[in-house]
């Protein structure tokens, strides 16, 4: 899903939903009882120190155990958050962080009114149990970014930081272009055209015409003017970027195959071949390839 930042900017963003972050809470409940154990234990040994236990001591004792609460279940999430920048021990376990609405760094009033709100109502909950337990799993079910209550009162939401290990697509090399490819000279083509071109070429399928066609036909006409010799007359717009970007995966693949081997004998692991698969059927860009003194990009065909 999308956010889009205070900035009006627009990010890709993957919202923890209610799995990720039961896990993330039962591991810092184990951190709270730790954390609980080393207090009542200095408290003990406070206690202790003022001797016997009388009605002051009682008195003590109560007041030390109020303190502990309010530091094992309010002081830990909202100093953690606030330190780290939204994240406490579960959370930085399962990756996850919690932010503002506007996808900002949260504050100290952020991470108070959450803990606040998660002692009385969530957990352990202090008030209508398991009555607010029960509402606060319905609301992150049907909340379409998996908020709870103390997200919903403080303004924020919690979100994945990591990414799913994966190779970015690549597309396949269309055989008919497979020996015209390798000789392309490719030095004007940059790391950020390439990309574009990769994004195009990988969601295409969900830009409608005519705007996929104009988007084709502008990113083939930068292709052409960064590299040499042009395509084949008659090329596919599709075709035309897909060689383009396929040739250039395989001499980076090349080069890093070669420098691995000649590591190899110090890093024996390091000399494995890389490999990418690309898709077999080629996306839709209806647009051909640019040629000198073209206007507007070719019509669409037809729909069947």
């Amino acid at each position: 899903m999308s956010l889009v930042s205070g900035e009006a900017v627009e990010f890709d963003i993957r919202f923890a939903r209610l799995g990720s972050r039961t896990l993330a809470l039962l591991i810092d409940i184990m951190a709270q009882l730790g954390l609980a154990f080393l207090l009542w234990v200095a408290f003990s040994i406070v206690v202790g120190i003022f001797g016997s236990f009388g009605a002051a001591d009682q008195a003590l004792v109560f007041a030390l155990l109020t303190i502990l609460l309010v530091l094992v279940f309010i002081g830990y999430p909202a100093v953690l958050e606030t330190l780290t920048g939204g994240r406490t021990l579960g959370k930085l376990a399962m990756g996850l962080r919690v932010v503002r609405d506007d996808g900002g760094p949260i504050r100290f009033r952020h991470a108070l009114t959450r803990a606040l709100v998660a002692t009385a109502l969530e957990w352990p909950g202090l008030l209508l149990v398991p009555v607010t337990w029960l509402a606060s799993l319905w609301i992150m079910l049907v909340n379409p970014q998996g908020k709870r209550l103390g997200d919903l009162m403080a303004g924020t939401i919690v979100i994945h930081e990591r990414t799913p290990a994966s190779w970015g697509w690549v597309p396949a090399m269309p055989p008919p272009l497979a020996g015209w490819a390798q000789m392309l000279d490719l030095t004007g083509l940059d790391d950020e055209l390439a990309l574009a071109v990769r994004h195009y070429l990988a969601r295409n399928r969900e830009i409608r015409e005519p705007a996929r066609s104009r988007l084709g036909f502008s990113l083939a006409s930068e292709v052409a003017t960064a590299t040499t010799p042009p395509a084949p007359a008659g090329t596919p717009g599709w075709a035309y970027l897909a060689a383009v970007l396929a040739e250039r995966n395989r001499r980076s693949v090349r080069r890093l195959t070669q420098a691995r081997a000649a590591t190899a004998t110090v890093w024996p692991e390091l000399a494995r071949e890389v490999q990418h698969t690309g898709w077999v059927l080629p996306p839709p860009v209806t647009a051909a390839v640019p040629t000198p003194g073209s206007g507007t990009p070719p019509a669409a065909p037809p729909a069947r």
